[in-house]
C-alpha cells in the first residue's frame, strides 16, 4: 500500500529538518567546546601567573617555612592542584601539593622562559604554568577538565530545543497539510466518486489552497462537458439505434422483394422454357386427334412430341440440379477430382461433336498439379459446359484454350475464347438461373447458373474475367484437397 501525500511530504520535511539540525546542533556543541577549553586555558594561565608572581614575591620577603605555608595555602585555590618553586638554576626547591600531579612536576627546567603546557592532574588533564622571576621560577599545575561538564548540560539543552523544534514544525506541518491539503483533496475524491455513481455536478470544496480551487474548478468545467458530451452520445446512438431499425426494416423488404423478384424470374425463365414445348405437344397432339393421318406422319408427330417432352424433361433435371449440385451423388462428391484427368476427358467428349470439329481446341495444363475438393464428374461438367459455351460463341475456325495451374492452396483453371464476348447488360446476371445469350431452343440459362452451385458447394469460385477484351476468358478457383483427407 503506497503512503499518502501527507505522510510522503511530512516524512521529506522530517529529512530536511534532520539535514539542517544535525550538522548545526554538531558544529555548535563543538564550538562550545572548543571555546570553553579556550577561555579556561585563558583562566587558568592567568590564575597561574597570578599565583606563581605572589609565591614569587613572598620567597622575597619570607623564610623557608612561611614560604611552604604560602605555598600549601595557594594550593587550596579553586583549581590549583600543585605548586613547585625553582631556584634560579631550574633545580627544585619546593613542590606541594597532590602526589599524583607533585610527581608531575619536573626536577629541573628553564627558569628562564615562561612556558604552558598540558599534563596530567589527579581529576584529568591539567595545564602547567611556568613563570621566570628574579629569584628563580614557579610553576602552577591548574585542573581544566571541568569544562566538560559545563559544557555537557548546554549541548544536552541545545539538543532538547532542537529536538522540541523539529516535533512542533512536523507538527504545524501536520495540520497545515491537512487542512489546506489533504482535506479538500479528499473531498474532490469524494464528489468525483459521487459523479461516478450517477450524480450530475461535481461539488468543489471551497477551502484550501487556490491551486486546489483552481484545480476543483477545471474538473467542475471538465464533468460538466464530459455529461453534456455523453448526453449528446446518447442521443446520437438512440438515433443511429433507430436508423438502424429502419434499415433493417428496409433489409428486410429489400429481401422478400429481391426473392420474390428471383422467383418471378425463375418462374418466367421455367414457363417460357416449358410454355414452348408444351405449346408444340398441344399442337401436336391436336393435329393427331383430328385423325385422318398417315401412319408416317403420325410417327413423326409422335417423334417431336417425344422430343419436346425429353426437352421438358431435361430442363426440370437442370433445375433440380441447380437447386441441389451435390444431392444425386454426395458419397461421390466428396471424392478429390483430378484437373488434369477432367480437362483431358472433356477433350475427348467434345472431339467429335460437330460444333467442336472446325474448333482449334488448346490445352495448358501445369503438371503435377494436386486434387481439388470437387470430384472428377462434377469437374468434367463444369470444363464441359464452359468449353460448349465458348464453342457457341466463337463458331467455325474459332479458338479456344484451357490453362490450369496451382497457386497457394487453389488450382485456378481458365477458359477462354476469341468470341465476341458477354455483352455488358448481361454480365451483372451472367450466373442467374435462365439467363442466356443463345436462340431461344438452343440454352436453357441454367449451365452456368449449375456451374456456379457446383463450384460453391465446394468452397471455390467461378467468375468472368471482365478484364480479358478478346473474347471471353471465364476463371475457375477450385480449393486443394488437404492431405490428412
Amino acid at each position: 500500500m503506497r503512503s499518502g501525500l501527507r505522510l510522503q511530504i511530512l516524512l521529506l520535511l522530517g529529512g530536511l529538518l534532520l539535514l539542517a539540525f544535525v550538522p548545526l546542533f554538531h558544529v555548535v556543541a563543538t564550538y562550545a567546546r572548543f571555546t570553553l577549553h579556550e577561555v579556561r586555558g585563558s583562566n587558568a594561565r592567568t590564575l597561574g601567573r597570578a599565583v606563581a608572581g605572589h609565591v614569587a614575591y613572598a620567597r622575597a620577603h619570607r623564610s623557608a617555612a612561611e614560604l611552604r605555608g604560602l605555598v600549601d595555602a595557594e594550593i587550596q585555590t579553586a583549581g590549583v592542584e600543585a605548586i613547585g618553586v625553582y631556584d634560579q638554576t631550574g633545580h627544585s626547591v619546593v613542590r606541594s601539593g597532590d602526589a599524583t600531579t607533585v610527581d608531575a612536576l619536573p626536577e629541573s627546567l628553564d627558569a628562564t622562559t615562561e612556558t604552558v603546557y598540558e599534563t596530567a592532574g589527579t581529576h584529568g588533564r591539567a595545564l602547567a604554568v611556568v613563570v621566570p622571576g628574579p629569584e628563580g621560577a614557579v610553576a602552577v599545575v591548574l585542573r581544566t577538565d571541568d569544562h566538560v561538564a559545563r559544557v555537557t548540560p548546554m549541548v544536552r539543552l541545545l539538543g532538547l530545543y532542537t529536538g522540541l523544534v523539529a516535533l512542533v514544525l512536523l507538527i504545524f506541518a501536520y495540520f497545515a497539510l491537512t487542512q489546506l491539503i489533504v482535506r479538500p483533496l479528499e473531498a474532490l475524491t469524494r464528489a468525483a466518486e459521487r459523479v461516478a455513481g450517477g450524480a450530475t455536478r461535481l461539488e468543489v470544496p471551497r477551502r484550501g489552497a487556490r491551486e486546489l480551487l483552481d484545480l476543483g474548478l477545471s474538473l467542475r468545467t471538465m464533468t460538466e462537458r464530459l455529461l453534456h458530451d455523453e448526453q449528446a452520445l446518447r442521443k446520437k446512438v438512440d438515433e443511429v439505434e433507430r436508423a438502424t431499425q429502419k434499415l433493417r426494416s428496409a433489409q428486410q423488404s429489400l429481401v422478400r422483394s429481391e426473392r420474390l423478384a428471383s422467383v418471378g424470374r425463375l418462374a418466367a425463365g421455367l414457363a417460357h422454357e416449358i410454355g414452348n414445348p408444351i405449346a408444340a405437344l398441344i399442337g401436336l397432339e391436336d393435329l393427331l386427334l383430328q385423325g385422318d393421318m398417315p401412319e408416317a406422319e403420325q410417327r413423326d408427330f409422335i417423334e417431336r412430341m417425344r422430343k419436346e417432352t425429353e426437352r421438358i424433361h431435361r430442363i426440370l433435371g437442370e433445375l433440380l440440379q441447380f437447386a441441389r449440385p451435390t444431392a444425386a451423388d454426395s458419397d461421390r462428391a466428396l471424392e478429390p477430382g483430378q484437373v488434369e484427368v477432367a480437362v483431358h476427358e472433356t477433350a475427348t467428349l467434345v472431339s467429335p461433336q460437330r460444333a467442336l470439329r472446325d474448333v482449334h481446341l488448346s490445352l495448358d495444363i501445369h503438371p503435377d498439379l494436386p486434387p481439388v475438393t470437387l470430384s472428377r464428374e462434377h469437374l468434367v461438367q463444369v470444363m464441359l459446359n464452359l468449353v460448349l459455351n465458348a464453342a457457341d460463341a466463337v463458331g467455325e475456325g474459332g479458338r479456344i484454350a484451357i490453362s490450369a495451374q496451382a497457386h497457394a492452396e487453389l488450382v485456378r483453371v481458365q477458359v477462354e475464347d476469341n468470341g465476341p464476348g458477354v455483352a455488358p447488360e448481361v454480365r451483372p446476371r451472367l450466373f442467374e438461373p435462365f439467363v442466356t445469350t443463345k436462340e431461344v431452343g438452343k440454352g436453357t440459362g441454367l449451365g452456368l447458373a449449375v456451374c456456379r452451385g457446383l463450384v460453391e458447394a465446394v468452397g471455390g469460385a467461378i467468375a468472368l474475367d471482365e478484364s480479358y477484351t478478346e473474347g471471353a476468358r471465364f476463371v475457375v478457383d477450385l480449393p486443394c484437397k488437404p492431405e490428412n483427407d
